[in-house]
Parts: C-alpha cells; sequence; structure tokens
C-alpha cells in the first residue's frame, strides 16, 4: 500500500535526527507534487493526453528525479498559494512571475522564460498613449496576479485610475471581455496575448507596462532550498541543452508573427466557405487518422479552401496539388473539391509515416507539414545539415533554422537533393499552426453551445415525493 504524503512525512522524522528535506520527502514518496493552472500557456489536456510547456519542462524535472508527476490543476492564479502553504504540491509550475506580495510567501527559483507586460485594448475604442490617457475608463484584472500588482504601484501614482480585480476569471476571459466592448482594458502578458490575438484579431497593445519579466517556478518559503537548488540545476541544464527553447518554440513559435487582415479573414472563411467542405474532410479524416482540422488548416493554407485555385506554376484545388502528387495519388480531376481533399489527406499521412520514429509529436506533424510543402527529400537534408551542426534533427525548432540554409550554396552543394527556397516550409509550417489552432477554438466553442443548447432542451428533473421522512428527492 502506497504511502500518503503525511505518512511519509512522519516516517521520516521519527527514523533521522534532522526533519527530512523537501526534496528528501519528493524521493521517499516516489512523486513529484505540482500544481498549475490549466491554460495553454501552462497546461492543458489533447486528445494525445497532457501537454503545455510548464507541463513539458516539469515532466523532464520529474523524470531527472526518478519520481512519477503528479499535477493538479487550479481554476486561478489565486488558489496557488494556499495548495504550497497548505503542504498540498512541492511547488508550482504556472507561468508565475516574482512580483513583490509573492516574495513574501514564496521561492523562486532559475527564471525559465520572460514575458513582457501589456495593457490591451480593443481597436477603434480609442488608443490611450499613456497610462493618464486611462483615466475615466475602466480597467480589470486577474486577481492575486502580477498584474493586479502592477495596478496597485499605478493606483499608488495616479490614484483617480478606476481598476477592479476579478478572483473567478483568467486573462483569456478578460480578454474576451475587451474584444466583446463590455470592459475598456485588461492587463495581459505576452505570451497569453500572442495566442488569444488569433482568436480576438480586434485586440491591440496599447501600452508597454513591463519588459522582459522574469518567470520562474515557485516553492514554498521557509521550507528549505533542497527541491528549489536541485530544480534550478535541472532547469539550467535544460536551458543550455536548447530544450527550453525547444518547449517555447513547441507552444509559441507561431505565435510571434501575426496578420491582423489575414486572421480576420480567415475567421469570416471560417463561417461562409468551410461548412461546404467540412463534411470531406471529416471524412478524409476518417480515412487517413489525421485530425480534420489540420487537413482543413492545410487546406486554407494552400487555396483559401477555393475549389477552383490555381497558381502560377500550375498546381490546382483546394489542396492545390502538383500534377505529380495527382498521379501518385491516382487522381483524376484536381479540381474535384472531394478528390483533392481526400488526395491531400493521404498525402500529409504519409509524410507524417515518412518522418524518423524518432520523431515525437508535436514536431512529427511539423516536419511532415514541412515535406508537404518543400518535399520530404529536402527536409532529409535539412536533417543532415542539423546534424552537422551538432543540434537535433528530431526537433522542429533545430530543423526550421537548418531549412533556409538550403538556399545557401554553402550548404545546399554538400545536400544530396540540392537548392530549395527553404524559408517557404518555415512559413508554410507557421500559419498552418496558427490556422490550426483557430480550428480548435472555434470547434471547441461550437461544441460548448450545443452543449448549453442540449442542456436547455433537456426535461426539468422529475420530482417524486420520498417515501421515508420528510421532504422531495430528484431523481
Amino acid at each position: 500500500m502506497r504511502l500518503t504524503f503525511i505518512a511519509v512525512v512522519a516516517a521520516l522524522i521519527g527514523t533521522c535526527s534532522a526533519p527530512p528535506s523537501m526534496l528528501e520527502q519528493v524521493m521517499q514518496l516516489g512523486e513529484l507534487r505540482v500544481v498549475t493552472r490549466n491554460t495553454p500557456t501552462s497546461y492543458f489536456v489533447t486528445p494525445d493526453g497532457p501537454a503545455g510547456p510548464e507541463y513539458d519542462l516539469v515532466r523532464g524535472f520529474a523524470d531527472d528525479l526518478g519520481v512519477k508527476l503528479v499535477i493538479k490543476t487550479v481554476e486561478n492564479v489565486a488558489e496557488i498559494l494556499p495548495q504550497l502553504s497548505e503542504g498540498n504540491v512541492h511547488m508550482a509550475a504556472a507561468g508565475l512571475s516574482m512580483t513583490e506580495s509573492r516574495l513574501e510567501y514564496l521561492s523562486f527559483g532559475y527564471p525559465y522564460n520572460t514575458v513582457d507586460m501589456h495593457l490591451i485594448y480593443k481597436l477603434g475604442s480609442g488608443k490611450p498613449r499613456s497610462i493618464e490617457e486611462t483615466v475615466g475608463r475602466h480597467i480589470e484584472v486577474v486577481a492575486a496576479s502580477s498584474h493586479s500588482d502592477m495596478m496597485e504601484m499605478l493606483g499608488a501614482a495616479y490614484p483617480e485610475l478606476d481598476w477592479s480585480e476579478n478572483a473567478a476569471v483568467e486573462v483569456v476571459d478578460l480578454l474576451e471581455k475587451v474584444a466583446r466592448g463590455e470592459l475598456d482594458f485588461t492587463i495581459a502578458d505576452s505570451t497569453e496575448f500572442n495566442i488569444q490575438r488569433h482568436f480576438y484579431p480586434d485586440l491591440r497593445i496599447a501600452l508597454d507596462l513591463d519588459i522582459a519579466d522574469p518567470i520562474a517556478w515557485a516553492f514554498k518559503k521557509n521550507d528549505g532550498d533542497s527541491l528549489l537548488a536541485r530544480a534550478d540545476r535541472y532547469l539550467i541544464r535544460a536551458d543550455r541543452s536548447g530544450f527550453v527553447a525547444q518547449v517555447n518554440d513547441r507552444y509559441f513559435g507561431h505565435t510571434e508573427k501575426f496578420d491582423y487582415v489575414g486572421t480576420r479573414a480567415f475567421i469570416r472563411h471560417f463561417a461562409s466557405r468551410l461548412p461546404r467542405y467540412r463534411p470531406t474532410f471529416e471524412g478524409a479524416a476518417d480515412n487517413t487518422g489525421v485530425d480534420w482540422r489540420l487537413i482543413a488548416a492545410i487546406g486554407y493554407q494552400e487555396s483559401h479552401w477555393r475549389s477552383h485555385a490555381v497558381s502560377p506554376t500550375g498546381v490546382r484545388g483546394i489542396m492545390m496539388l502538383t500534377q505529380a502528387t495527382a498521379d501518385y495519388l491516382d487522381i483524376e480531376d484536381r479540381m474535384d473539391p472531394t478528390s483533392s481533399i481526400h488526395g491531400g489527406a493521404r498525402f500529409i499521412a504519409r509524410q507524417i509515416e515518412r518522418i524518423p520514429d524518432s520523431v515525437d509529436e508535436p514536431d512529427r506533424t511539423w516536419m511532415a507539414l514541412a515535406a508537404y510543402n518543400v518535399g520530404f527529400n529536402h527536409i532529409k537534408d535539412a536533417r543532415q545539415i542539423v546534424a552537422w551542426q551538432g543540434g537535433d534533427p528530431d526537433t522542429w525548432l533545430d530543423l526550421s533554422q537548418a531549412l533556409p540554409l538550403l538556399a545557401k550554396q554553402k550548404w545546399y552543394s554538400r545536400v544530396p537533393y540540392g537548392y530549395a527556397r527553404g524559408w517557404e516550409p518555415v512559413l508554410y509550417v507557421n500559419n498552418i499552426r496558427s490556422y490550426y489552432n483557430i480550428i480548435i477554438w472555434l470547434t471547441e466553442n461550437e461544441i460548448d453551445a450545443e452543449a448549453d443548447d442540449a442542456a436547455q432542451e433537456e426535461p426539468a428533473p422529475k420530482l417524486i415525493a420520498s417515501t421515508s421522512g420528510t421532504g422531495t428527492d430528484i431523481l
């Protein structure tokens, strides 16, 4: 029978002359218990299992310790401190910045990332050029966050500011309120804003309130530094090896460049063009095992979901297949939407299969997308360049840096398949990743709306008089 956290501590105290360190408690328990937030910038669950930048890093730390990782999620940032102070978890990995108020209760480790802090407004509502110009308009922020600390500081300097903090929401909720015109301003970190602006293209940065704010893991103050020191050693190694950069690229790399006009057009086309082809994308997914939303994102990148699209180079149709690819797939009419979509789905599935087994997801899919664009043989060449440079050819981060070198004679002259416009597949993959994320977000909202409708249509519970005692049971 597995010992409980408290039982392990008690056993160690009874057998040791000194109280066990936090690291010793973790090792004896065989578990690293971590509190985090269920957000795109920290932790979330996909059909393939847990994911997120904090999850990837802390999972690596648990593996380094040789213990099981146990994740506890909280609804908002205000719940993190109680989890630590009550001893429910060993540490917090939730994208926390080192604010003065947190430093009173928490110890922070190695800063493995930085974020900029932005004041966000909606396009057309009037952009303030200074904090003074926000007076008379309302700012709402997440309670117990670095953003509320910032507002406390600004409020002391500008007492007339109208602001409030909300403990029941996350930043994404406040960004939606700003986008809907229900709120004048909110504050968001750059990582959060760069993701959410793809969903709300009218959001804009009004002011930069802080630049390069350090992000770190947090530990309960006065619990000793044994676990913190071990975490620091792990993160420093992960940073120097490039793993931290790989994680950041995996989750944030595609968000750094953004086209407001293009994103707004995409959301319009999702409503106007996609519905007629969506059943075909879904059918192609059933046949190939590739997510229909990814196939649709490829189709949008290729043709903006126009069945009669033709490029100057002769590729055509929704999935913009070359004649050679159409022949390989035994497709007679590239302009036929069903043939094109099913053919494109089979082709991307084939590229995913060809990527070496040593490549994990999601890097495997990003490499396959690049192969769809530039050809699998050029991917092989770029992997060779990565190896020559001492990088990791199994990571998209390193491969994306090597692909543009295929346009330089110094490199393309040394590889079997020669010259390629290697920067194009990198842009191609980043665009599709953005479209894919937007489709996921739009369809998840769609599912939520259907669930709400079903709940409203469901008949009210039947009331039956209880046969024992008094009152009524709801069955």
